[in-house]
């Protein structure tokens, strides 16, 4: 049988055809336009994700037995609010993740009701890209829009909606709302009140490989496909990426260099840290996860490179970098402010330790190091709970670069496994739909089949104990300059 999986990403969205075996048969991406209407704010069409869908199945499709397609499923962009009216058509466009217009509406959160509230409600703070300040807003400054909300749903459940009618979402999306009780995996009642909505505005909530629904009639018709195919409720991006990566079970993490970079810790056991710096969500494979959130990773790089050195020859520009551990350049990775662990929209970038002699490769290595200690933070975090990791998985673009690798192997002392088949949340959406039709028991004895490490960078004792000096010197400069950013 045949399994689609659908990464809603932020730029694109990326279609993947696998079969029982795990063999990727076929990736597909259509893009669609983002949009900034003022400064800081991000918003998205979603009749442009499901347009683009639809074309991308065809042509994902195209050449293939489509009868033999059983399952449908998701991997998407998190924490975006999705409005509906009565009617099922979209009051306004969608605002996204990456969208910074909610810091009142955060403040107020934290700060009136309280972040010891909201972990006991949540087990999260706010966070401005977090779903319910959003509503918060639209309730503040569209209250015409407000009043017509009929359903709320977060980007990915959008396009299942649209496929199969289900107004459904699962518990790992749903987890970076800031309105599910995470460790009881169900709606808060207390946080619906806070923000002034019904139990009846939001979808009904499933683990994230379970079957929501079949495709609608008149979807399968003009899709090729069969109405049995069953639509499963798939996974926030940064799950079914680790599902991707056979990040499941108890003690598994995965470290991703994408635009952003995330530190992700599955566990059997729910935990909350004391300062909430971490997330703590429900994950795809039916347990929990804690997850440590940089907003700026392989874009700092790419920011680096392309922006200030005018290039993209990003090897060239680290082949001259030896001396690991011993540069005396720092790098804060803040482009876009920070989430994990500071939780400071306001925080930026910025180097420090320049001299007479500092070089060229000197600021570049700067970045890539400053982006490793900014995870090592989230880990120490993690750390501080009991949670003991000894390796990794790795991802994103930024895990191309074996330098990188090396660095961040040595920061974290850690381990880093490299897998065979990097496709992200697209693969975990095919393997939770493989799951939610009964190919595979479970999401852990998928992983075991289709994951294949093909190579481990390990870290270098006397690298480890150099890196080691740094970080202590490192995870001094937020503390100090912080009051800069007010």
């Amino acid at each position: 049988m045949l399994y689609i999986g659908v990464d809603l990403g932020t730029s694109a969205v990326k279609l993947l055809l696998m079969d029982e075996e795990g063999d990727i048969k076929n990736i597909v991406s259509k893009e669609y336009p983002l949009f900034f209407p003022h400064p800081g704010w991000s918003e998205q069409h979603p009749e442009d994700w499901f347009e683009k869908s639809i074309e991308g199945i065809k042509e994902l499709t195209e050449g293939f037995d489509r009868s033999e397609v059983a399952g449908i499923s998701f991997g998407g962009q998190m924490h975006g609010l999705v409005a509906l009216d009565e009617r099922d058509n979209v009051i306004r466009p969608a605002i996204l993740w990456n969208d910074g217009r909610t810091g009142e509406e955060t403040d107020y959160l934290n700060e009136v009701i309280g972040k010891d509230k909201l972990s006991e409600y949540t087990a999260n703070i706010a966070f401005a890209g977090f779903t319910a300040p959003k509503i918060l807003w639209m309730k503040k400054h569209e209250p015409e829009n407000f009043k017509k909300i009929a359903k709320i749903m977060l980007p990915k459940d959008y396009l299942a909606y649209k496929l199969s009618g289900t107004f459904c979402t699962d518990v790992s999306d749903a987890s970076g709302m800031l309105l599910m009780d995470v460790k009881n995996r169900r709606w808060s009642d207390e946080m619906l009140d806070v923000c002034g909505i019904s139990s009846k505005q939001l979808p009904k909530l499933y683990e994230s490989y379970e079957p929501v629904g079949t495709l609608r009639q008149e979807v399968a018709e003009e899709l090729g496909l069969s109405a049995e195919v069953k639509v499963i409720a798939g996974a926030g991006d940064n799950a079914a990426a680790a599902v991707g990566t056979g990040t499941v079970g108890d003690g598994m993490c995965n470290i991703s260099l994408g635009t952003s970079g995330t530190i992700f810790i599955s566990s059997r056991k729910f935990g909350v840290d004391e300062h909430n710096a971490l997330h703590s969500f429900a994950h795809a494979d039916g347990s929990y996860h804690l997850m440590g959130c940089m907003l700026s990773a392989a874009s700092c790089n790419k920011w680096w490179a392309e922006n200030i050195l005018k290039t993209k020859d990003y090897a060239a520009e680290q082949e001259g970098i030896r001396a690991l551990g011993e540069n005396n350049v720092f790098y804060l990775p803040y482009l876009m402010g920070e989430r994990s662990p500071h939780n400071n929209p306001k925080a930026r970038a910025m180097f420090i330790g320049m001299s007479m002699d500092t070089t060229r490769e000197d600021m570049t290595q700067a970045v890539l190091e400053g982006v490793a200690f900014g995870l090592r933070d989230s880990l120490e975090v993690a750390r501080s709970l009991g949670v003991n990791i000894e390796r990794t998985k790795i991802c994103g673009g930024g895990a191309k670069s074996p330098l990188w690798k090396k660095i961040i192997a040595n920061v974290m002392n850690m381990k880093v496994d490299v897998i065979e088949s990097e496709e992200g949340p697209a693969l975990g959406g095919a393997m939770l739909a493989a799951v939610g039709c009964g190919e595979y028991p479970d999401v852990e004895t998928i992983a075991r089949k289709i994951v294949k490490v093909v190579d481990t960078v390990e870290p270098e004792p006397a690298l480890v104990e150099k890196y080691e000096e740094k970080y202590s010197r490192f995870k001094k400069i937020y503390p100090t300059v912080k009051c800069l950013y007010q």
